[in-house]
Protein backbone atom coordinates (compact mmCIF):
# COMPACT_ATOMS: atom_id res chain seq x y z
CA UNK A 1 0.00 0.00 0.00
CA UNK A 2 1.16 3.04 -1.02
CA UNK A 3 0.24 6.59 0.37
CA UNK A 4 0.80 10.80 -0.77
CA UNK A 5 0.60 13.80 1.38
CA UNK A 6 -0.45 16.08 -0.69
CA UNK A 7 -0.82 19.91 0.79
CA UNK A 8 -0.21 23.85 -0.31
CA UNK A 9 3.01 24.62 0.34
CA UNK A 10 4.00 27.69 -1.31
CA UNK A 11 3.42 31.09 -0.95
CA UNK A 12 1.27 32.10 2.38
CA UNK A 13 0.10 28.40 2.40
CA UNK A 14 3.25 27.33 4.13
CA UNK A 15 2.22 29.36 7.17
CA UNK A 16 -1.16 28.11 7.44
CA UNK A 17 -1.93 25.18 10.06
CA UNK A 18 -2.62 22.91 7.41
CA UNK A 19 0.65 22.72 5.88
CA UNK A 20 2.30 22.30 9.22
CA UNK A 21 -0.29 19.31 10.13
CA UNK A 22 0.70 17.72 6.98
CA UNK A 23 4.28 18.14 7.62
CA UNK A 24 4.14 16.48 11.40
CA UNK A 25 1.96 13.71 10.11
CA UNK A 26 4.19 12.77 7.35
CA UNK A 27 7.65 13.00 9.30
CA UNK A 28 6.23 10.70 11.90
CA UNK A 29 4.42 8.10 9.16
CA UNK A 30 7.78 8.35 7.58
CA UNK A 31 9.74 7.36 9.92
CA UNK A 32 7.87 4.49 10.86
CA UNK A 33 7.09 3.23 7.08
CA UNK A 34 9.55 4.47 4.53
CA UNK A 35 8.56 2.98 1.65
CA UNK A 36 5.15 3.49 2.14
CA UNK A 37 4.43 7.07 2.03
CA UNK A 38 5.88 9.67 -0.34
CA UNK A 39 5.13 13.90 0.12
CA UNK A 40 3.50 16.01 -2.36
CA UNK A 41 3.90 14.32 -5.19
CA UNK A 42 2.99 14.62 -8.23
CA UNK A 43 2.36 10.80 -9.47
CA UNK A 44 -1.04 10.13 -10.40
CA UNK A 45 -0.15 5.87 -9.06
CA UNK A 46 -0.57 5.62 -5.15
CA UNK A 47 -3.21 3.49 -3.66
CA UNK A 48 -4.26 6.43 -1.15
CA UNK A 49 -4.15 10.17 -1.34
CA UNK A 50 -4.72 12.66 1.59
CA UNK A 51 -4.97 15.62 1.21
CA UNK A 52 -4.37 18.37 3.52
CA UNK A 53 -5.57 21.51 1.62
CA UNK A 54 -8.34 22.42 -1.55
CA UNK A 55 -6.31 24.91 -2.99
CA UNK A 56 -5.35 24.90 -7.26
CA UNK A 57 -2.99 22.40 -6.64
CA UNK A 58 -4.76 19.76 -4.77
CA UNK A 59 -7.81 19.91 -6.83
CA UNK A 60 -5.97 19.62 -10.02
CA UNK A 61 -3.84 16.66 -8.52
CA UNK A 62 -7.19 15.00 -7.15
CA UNK A 63 -8.41 15.54 -11.06
CA UNK A 64 -6.24 12.78 -12.40
CA UNK A 65 -4.75 10.93 -9.35
CA UNK A 66 -5.83 7.55 -9.57
CA UNK A 67 -6.22 6.36 -6.03
CA UNK A 68 -8.86 6.40 -2.74
CA UNK A 69 -9.04 10.39 -2.54
CA UNK A 70 -8.63 11.70 1.36
CA UNK A 71 -9.84 14.88 2.73
CA UNK A 72 -8.39 16.10 6.36
CA UNK A 73 -11.24 18.84 7.25
CA UNK A 74 -8.80 21.09 8.88
CA UNK A 75 -11.65 23.74 7.83
CA UNK A 76 -15.30 24.23 7.58
CA UNK A 77 -17.24 27.23 6.74
CA UNK A 78 -17.91 28.46 9.59
CA UNK A 79 -13.89 28.96 10.57
CA UNK A 80 -13.87 31.33 7.61
CA UNK A 81 -16.16 34.20 8.79
CA UNK A 82 -14.01 36.82 10.73
CA UNK A 83 -10.78 35.20 8.85
CA UNK A 84 -10.96 36.37 5.26
CA UNK A 85 -12.56 38.73 3.23
CA UNK A 86 -15.56 37.29 0.82
CA UNK A 87 -16.14 34.54 3.24
CA UNK A 88 -20.06 33.94 1.96
CA UNK A 89 -18.82 33.53 -1.21
CA UNK A 90 -16.04 30.45 -0.46
CA UNK A 91 -18.10 29.08 2.29
CA UNK A 92 -20.70 28.27 -0.56
CA UNK A 93 -18.08 25.89 -2.19
CA UNK A 94 -17.66 23.71 0.34
CA UNK A 95 -20.24 21.01 -0.37
CA UNK A 96 -19.24 21.11 -3.77
CA UNK A 97 -15.51 20.91 -2.99
CA UNK A 98 -15.71 18.17 -0.34
CA UNK A 99 -17.95 16.39 -2.40
CA UNK A 100 -15.06 15.88 -4.64
CA UNK A 101 -12.91 13.45 -2.51
CA UNK A 102 -13.97 9.46 -1.73
CA UNK A 103 -13.89 10.08 2.21
CA UNK A 104 -13.43 13.07 4.75
CA UNK A 105 -11.34 12.74 8.29
CA UNK A 106 -12.68 14.84 10.83
CA UNK A 107 -10.42 16.08 13.83
CA UNK A 108 -12.82 16.93 16.22
CA UNK A 109 -16.78 15.93 17.31
CA UNK A 110 -17.95 18.92 16.34
CA UNK A 111 -16.50 19.19 12.88
CA UNK A 112 -17.49 15.45 12.18
CA UNK A 113 -20.87 16.52 12.67
CA UNK A 114 -20.81 19.95 10.51
CA UNK A 115 -19.81 17.54 7.34
CA UNK A 116 -21.92 15.35 7.96
CA UNK A 117 -24.46 17.76 8.18
CA UNK A 118 -23.06 19.61 4.67
CA UNK A 119 -22.99 16.16 3.13
CA UNK A 120 -25.36 13.55 4.76
CA UNK A 121 -23.38 10.57 2.24
CA UNK A 122 -19.84 11.20 2.71
CA UNK A 123 -18.10 8.40 4.55
CA UNK A 124 -15.98 10.14 7.07
CA UNK A 125 -13.62 8.88 9.99
CA UNK A 126 -12.47 10.15 13.61
CA UNK A 127 -8.88 11.09 14.05
CA UNK A 128 -7.88 13.80 16.39
CA UNK A 129 -4.45 15.95 15.33
CA UNK A 130 -1.51 15.02 17.21
CA UNK A 131 1.74 16.89 18.98
CA UNK A 132 5.63 15.66 18.73
CA UNK A 133 5.46 14.95 22.40
CA UNK A 134 9.29 14.62 21.78
CA UNK A 135 10.26 18.34 20.55
CA UNK A 136 7.53 20.50 22.57
CA UNK A 137 9.00 19.86 25.84
CA UNK A 138 9.66 22.20 29.01
CA UNK A 139 13.27 23.94 28.62
CA UNK A 140 14.64 25.89 30.61
CA UNK A 141 17.27 27.18 28.70
CA UNK A 142 14.81 28.16 25.36
CA UNK A 143 12.80 30.15 28.46
CA UNK A 144 15.72 32.03 29.02
CA UNK A 145 16.78 32.87 25.12
CA UNK A 146 13.02 33.95 24.80
CA UNK A 147 12.60 36.01 27.26
CA UNK A 148 15.53 38.12 26.95
CA UNK A 149 14.69 37.99 23.28
CA UNK A 150 11.55 40.06 24.30
CA UNK A 151 13.71 41.72 26.67
CA UNK A 152 11.79 40.43 30.02
CA UNK A 153 12.89 39.43 33.33
CA UNK A 154 12.02 36.02 35.40
CA UNK A 155 9.59 37.54 37.18
CA UNK A 156 7.42 39.48 34.11
CA UNK A 157 4.10 37.17 33.48
CA UNK A 158 4.24 36.45 30.05
CA UNK A 159 1.04 35.75 27.95
CA UNK A 160 1.72 33.86 24.76
CA UNK A 161 -0.43 33.85 21.16
CA UNK A 162 0.75 32.01 18.30
CA UNK A 163 -2.08 32.69 15.70
CA UNK A 164 -3.13 34.61 12.31
CA UNK A 165 -3.49 38.60 12.99
CA UNK A 166 -7.31 37.73 12.20
CA UNK A 167 -10.70 38.77 13.89
CA UNK A 168 -11.61 35.33 14.28
CA UNK A 169 -8.87 34.20 16.06
CA UNK A 170 -9.45 37.26 18.92
CA UNK A 171 -6.84 39.73 18.29
CA UNK A 172 -9.04 42.13 19.59
CA UNK A 173 -9.75 40.50 22.82
CA UNK A 174 -5.91 39.97 22.88
CA UNK A 175 -5.66 43.48 22.84
CA UNK A 176 -8.31 45.05 25.39
CA UNK A 177 -6.82 42.67 27.75
CA UNK A 178 -3.06 43.71 27.54
CA UNK A 179 -4.75 47.30 27.97
CA UNK A 180 -6.18 45.73 31.35
CA UNK A 181 -2.93 44.22 32.49
CA UNK A 182 -0.47 46.42 31.83
CA UNK A 183 2.42 44.80 34.30
CA UNK A 184 1.55 41.73 31.92
CA UNK A 185 3.34 41.14 28.84
CA UNK A 186 1.67 39.97 26.16
CA UNK A 187 2.93 38.11 22.94
CA UNK A 188 1.59 37.37 19.54
CA UNK A 189 3.32 35.08 17.50
CA UNK A 190 2.45 34.59 13.69
CA UNK A 191 1.08 37.07 10.98
CA UNK A 192 -1.62 37.47 8.54
CA UNK A 193 -3.50 34.41 6.70
CA UNK A 194 -3.85 35.97 3.89
CA UNK A 195 -1.92 39.26 3.77
CA UNK A 196 -3.65 42.43 2.42
CA UNK A 197 -6.92 40.13 1.87
CA UNK A 198 -6.34 39.37 5.34
CA UNK A 199 -10.02 40.28 7.21
CA UNK A 200 -9.17 43.84 9.13
CA UNK A 201 -5.80 44.21 7.57
CA UNK A 202 -5.62 47.54 8.09
CA UNK A 203 -7.44 48.24 11.12
CA UNK A 204 -5.12 45.68 12.99
CA UNK A 205 -2.02 46.97 11.75
CA UNK A 206 -3.20 50.36 12.63
CA UNK A 207 -4.41 49.35 15.84
CA UNK A 208 -1.00 47.06 16.67
CA UNK A 209 0.55 50.55 16.38
CA UNK A 210 -1.12 52.47 19.10
CA UNK A 211 -0.95 49.23 21.49
CA UNK A 212 1.28 48.99 24.62
CA UNK A 213 4.93 48.90 25.62
CA UNK A 214 3.25 45.55 27.13
CA UNK A 215 2.26 44.45 23.74
CA UNK A 216 4.35 42.29 21.25
CA UNK A 217 3.94 41.19 17.82
CA UNK A 218 6.98 39.23 16.72
CA UNK A 219 5.92 37.69 13.16
CA UNK A 220 7.05 33.98 12.52
CA UNK A 221 9.95 33.29 14.92
CA UNK A 222 12.68 30.52 13.56
CA UNK A 223 12.09 28.24 16.69
CA UNK A 224 8.28 28.11 17.68
CA UNK A 225 9.59 26.02 20.89
CA UNK A 226 11.49 28.34 22.38
CA UNK A 227 8.06 30.87 22.87
CA UNK A 228 6.28 28.25 23.80
CA UNK A 229 8.98 27.66 26.43
CA UNK A 230 9.13 31.13 27.10
CA UNK A 231 5.66 31.88 28.09
CA UNK A 232 3.87 31.53 31.42
CA UNK A 233 0.88 31.39 30.10
CA UNK A 234 -1.17 30.30 26.54
CA UNK A 235 -4.06 32.53 25.37
CA UNK A 236 -6.23 31.29 22.84
CA UNK A 237 -9.02 34.14 22.53
CA UNK A 238 -10.52 32.78 18.90
CA UNK A 239 -14.17 32.35 18.27
CA UNK A 240 -14.23 29.53 16.00
CA UNK A 241 -11.67 26.45 15.73
CA UNK A 242 -11.82 23.01 14.47
CA UNK A 243 -8.24 21.49 16.98
CA UNK A 244 -5.54 23.87 16.60
CA UNK A 245 -1.89 22.55 17.19
CA UNK A 246 -1.37 25.38 19.20
CA UNK A 247 -3.25 24.20 21.94
CA UNK A 248 -1.55 20.88 21.94
CA UNK A 249 2.16 22.18 21.42
CA UNK A 250 1.75 24.61 24.43
CA UNK A 251 -0.14 21.47 26.51
CA UNK A 252 2.52 19.10 25.25
CA UNK A 253 5.24 22.18 26.84
CA UNK A 254 3.67 22.22 29.89
CA UNK A 255 2.08 25.97 29.56
CA UNK A 256 -1.63 26.32 31.34
CA UNK A 257 -3.83 27.04 28.54
CA UNK A 258 -6.44 29.96 28.98
CA UNK A 259 -9.14 29.87 25.73
CA UNK A 260 -11.92 30.67 24.83
CA UNK A 261 -15.22 28.73 25.28
CA UNK A 262 -16.30 27.13 22.27
CA UNK A 263 -17.82 23.38 21.65
CA UNK A 264 -14.55 22.11 20.31
CA UNK A 265 -12.61 23.73 23.15
CA UNK A 266 -14.98 22.19 25.60
CA UNK A 267 -15.44 18.80 24.30
CA UNK A 268 -11.50 17.88 22.97
CA UNK A 269 -9.84 19.73 26.43
CA UNK A 270 -12.23 20.32 29.08
CA UNK A 271 -10.54 20.41 32.50
CA UNK A 272 -7.34 20.49 30.78
CA UNK A 273 -7.91 24.34 30.01
CA UNK A 274 -9.80 27.44 31.72
CA UNK A 275 -12.59 28.66 29.27
CA UNK A 276 -13.81 32.04 29.36
CA UNK A 277 -16.81 33.73 27.89
CA UNK A 278 -15.87 37.06 27.97
CA UNK A 279 -12.36 39.47 28.44
CA UNK A 280 -13.30 39.77 32.10
CA UNK A 281 -13.49 36.47 33.06
CA UNK A 282 -10.23 35.62 30.81
CA UNK A 283 -8.49 38.56 32.86
CA UNK A 284 -9.92 36.81 36.19
CA UNK A 285 -8.41 33.18 34.93
CA UNK A 286 -5.13 35.12 33.67
CA UNK A 287 -4.31 36.15 37.16
CA UNK A 288 -5.72 32.87 38.93
CA UNK A 289 -2.62 31.50 40.14
CA UNK A 290 -4.26 28.53 41.82
CA UNK A 291 -6.01 27.38 38.65
CA UNK A 292 -3.16 27.51 36.65
CA UNK A 293 -0.58 26.14 39.08
CA UNK A 294 -3.35 23.22 38.97
CA UNK A 295 -3.30 23.09 35.19
CA UNK A 296 0.69 23.12 34.89
CA UNK A 297 0.53 19.45 36.94
CA UNK A 298 -1.42 18.31 34.43
CA UNK A 299 -1.05 19.88 30.83
CA UNK A 300 1.11 17.44 29.57
CA UNK A 301 0.13 14.00 30.47
CA UNK A 302 -3.20 15.41 29.29
CA UNK A 303 -1.11 15.20 25.63
CA UNK A 304 -0.33 11.67 25.75
CA UNK A 305 -3.39 10.53 23.76
CA UNK A 306 -2.58 12.85 20.92
CA UNK A 307 1.06 11.58 20.46
CA UNK A 308 2.14 12.06 16.81
CA UNK A 309 2.87 8.13 17.15
CA UNK A 310 -0.47 7.23 18.34
CA UNK A 311 -1.89 9.24 15.72
CA UNK A 312 -0.09 8.47 12.85
CA UNK A 313 -0.57 4.58 13.19
CA UNK A 314 -4.09 5.48 12.96
CA UNK A 315 -3.88 6.99 9.70
CA UNK A 316 -2.15 4.98 8.41
CA UNK A 317 -4.58 1.86 9.85
CA UNK A 318 -7.15 4.21 7.71
CA UNK A 319 -5.25 4.58 4.28
CA UNK A 320 -4.95 0.47 4.58
CA UNK A 321 -8.55 -0.07 5.20
CA UNK A 322 -10.00 2.62 2.73
CA UNK A 323 -7.47 0.93 -0.27
CA UNK A 324 -8.60 -2.58 0.69
CA UNK A 325 -12.06 -1.78 0.39
CA UNK A 326 -11.48 0.09 -2.89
Amino acid sequence: MRANIFVEDIFFFKYIGCSTLAKTLYRQIHEKHPYDVAWNSYQPDFDVVHYHSFGPMALTHRSYSKGVKILTAHSTPRLNDGNVAFSTIINNQYPKIYGKFDHIIAITPPSLREIEEMLPDMPTTLIPNGVNREKFIPDEEKRRRFRSYLQVDDDTTVVLTVAQETPRKGIYDFLKLAKKMPDVTFVWVGGYPYSVLSKDYAKIELLKRKSGKNVKFTGFVPDITEAYTGADIFLLPSYAEIMPMVLLEALATGVPVVARDIPEFREVFGDASLLFSDIHEAEGFLRDETALRRLRGISRSFTERFDINRIAEEHMNTYKRLAEDA
